[in-house]
């Protein structure tokens, strides 16, 4: 059966819901020494199950030790105590219980074990490398932690409790669903999934889990749209007889180039700025120009992939195929030019996640 609903992420910046400065700072030292034990576990948790993985290949140990992963209470050539996600759940318990929730260890080890459990294959093929999570890593805790949600007095905004901390919103001019979403939280027609609290310098972050119906659209199976992702053309597009051209070079890379050619410009005269007790204060503009060429990057990736996506539903178009996609890809590597100035990695995953929520089948060839 089709599965009709998405998972999707929204991130809303939070404050502490207090006025007084000293139990803010308390609590925002709470959260990162909580941030500190879960960038420790995260590693804790790849190492032991790594381990656990390997243990055949550790032919120098003793007859008496036995190589099967597996609980021994289940399996008679099973050595370990208990099941394979308990154990190092037990271990996180031993070393940090009393000094972070309990909620925030278990869906951790969870979620770190499926993502074991997905990528092993590629470990022992050689494909990929043992995750290493850092220090900025984000605290998982479940949906249902989440209590006393409610409207703040301006009804501008929300207010809840995450362990017993007082939280609320920073909404802000938000133009998009994020207000709808918590509304619907609150009215309890709408399930937080296993969610993540985000530490950003001095800055809080929610980010929300929900699962939300698809939209419904008219799509016709025997409409295909094919699209290339090009340099000249960001996204062209043919759908039956119907071609379109989404965006241009002058628009994107010339934008692009010249954001570069100031932050150049910007470097040179880093020197010769104004400084303070550091080097903040001369670095300053230079920060600003990098977050402008992001921000304008990211910017214009979701609007070729929304108007790519509104061009499919209009047409009717079921499935979308990105055309000698992986060749592209091969070539850009090679590309000094083009590794940095395109952005196909993100472009193809933004149309990954609008022609899902739009009911689309994606191929990429």
């Amino acid at each position: 059966m089709e599965n009709n609903k998405i998972i999707i992420t929204r991130k809303i910046q939070l404050l502490i819901d207090s006025d007084d400065p000293h139990f803010v700072k308390e609590i925002k030292e709470k959260l990162y020494h909580w941030q500190w034990i879960c960038f420790r576990s995260a590693n804790m948790i790849m190492t032991h199950h790594f381990v656990q993985e390997q243990v055949k290949d550790f032919f120098y140990l003793t007859d008496e030790i036995k190589l099967k992963i597996a609980d021994e209470k289940k399996e008679p050539n099973g050595i370990l105590k208990s099941s394979r996600i308990n154990t190092t759940y037990r271990l996180l318990s031993n070393h940090f219980k009393g000094h972070i929730p309990t909620n925030i260890l278990s869906n951790l080890n969870s979620t770190l074990l499926a993502n074991f459990n997905k990528e092993k294959v590629a470990y022992w093929k050689g494909e990929k490398s043992l995750r290493n999570y850092k220090k900025d890593i984000p605290l998982p805790f479940a949906g249902e932690a989440i209590t006393k949600i409610d409207h703040t007095p301006d009804h501008r905004n929300f207010c809840f409790k995450l362990f017993k901390i007082p939280f609320r919103t920073y909404l802000g001019k938000d133009k998009s669903d994020k207000k709808v979403i918590l509304n619907r939280i609150k009215n309890g027609t709408m399930k937080l999934l296993t969610s993540n609290i985000q530490l950003d310098k001095s800055k809080i972050f929610l980010l929300a889990v929900i699962e939300i119906e698809k939209e419904q659209h008219v799509l016709d199976t025997a409409v295909i749209a094919e699209a290339a992702l090009s340099i000249e053309h960001p996204v062209n597009v043919k759908i039956g007889n119907n071609q379109y051209a989404i965006g241009n070079k002058e628009e994107f890379l010339h934008r692009r180039l010249a954001i570069q050619a100031a932050i150049y410009r910007v470097k040179k005269a880093v020197t010769f700025n104004r400084g303070g007790h550091g080097k903040k204060r001369k670095l300053k503009s230079l920060e600003d120009y990098q977050h402008q060429e992001k921000r304008y990057v990211e910017y214009k990736l979701h609007l070729y992939s929304r108007m790519l996506i509104d061009l499919c539903v209009k047409h009717e178009a079921a499935t979308l195929i990105l055309v000698n996609q992986e060749q592209k890809e091969e070539i850009a590597k090679q590309d000094p030019f083009l590794l940095q100035n395109w952005s196909y990695y993100s472009l193809k995953d933004k149309i990954n996640y609008k022609a899902e929520k739009a009911g689309i089948q994606l191929i990429v060839e």
